[in-house]
């Protein structure tokens, strides 16, 4: 393999963790029911000390739920890979449904606009969970 390209990388402090997961909003939630992997991108929420995760339900689709519920520990990837910069943040813990009332003034000042597919805007309706930050590593390009 000395022929293939290599990028060194280093571990991120727990400052630049912060401030990568509180810029952004969008990353892909990995889950696993037994031997079955499910990731989907979405939006979340980091204030500091809470890490959110939005999922939609629409068209009696159980598939998100269910991976929900049978994930021990669920892995949240945000990262970046393009020419000029390189890194990724990895939160892993478990998740629960977060039972705390939030109108939809909130959602929106929490959240971007949510992208509808093929469902019609009275079809979807949100849950929110919470992702326990039990480990946060991330590395970056130097």
């Amino acid at each position: 393999m000395e022929h293939v390209d290599y990028v060194y990388t280093v571990g991120m402090e727990a400052t630049e963790l912060d401030a990568r997961l509180r810029t952004g909003s969008t990353a892909v939630l990995a889950l696993a029911d037994g031997d079955d992997a499910y990731a989907v991108p979405l939006h979340y929420r980091y204030d500091g000390d809470r890490l959110l995760v939005r999922v939609s339900d629409h068209d009696g689709d159980a598939e998100k739920r269910r991976f929900l519920d049978a994930t021990d520990t669920a892995t949240l990837v945000r990262y970046a890979a393009d020419a000029e910069e390189s890194w990724s943040v990895h939160v892993r813990g478990p998740v629960r449904e977060w039972t705390d009332a939030v109108d939809e003034a909130t959602l929106n000042e929490w959240f971007p606009p949510f992208r509808l597919f093929d469902e019609a805007v009275g079809d979807v309706s949100f849950s929110l969970y919470e992702l326990e930050m039990e480990t946060v590593v991330g590395r970056k390009r130097v």
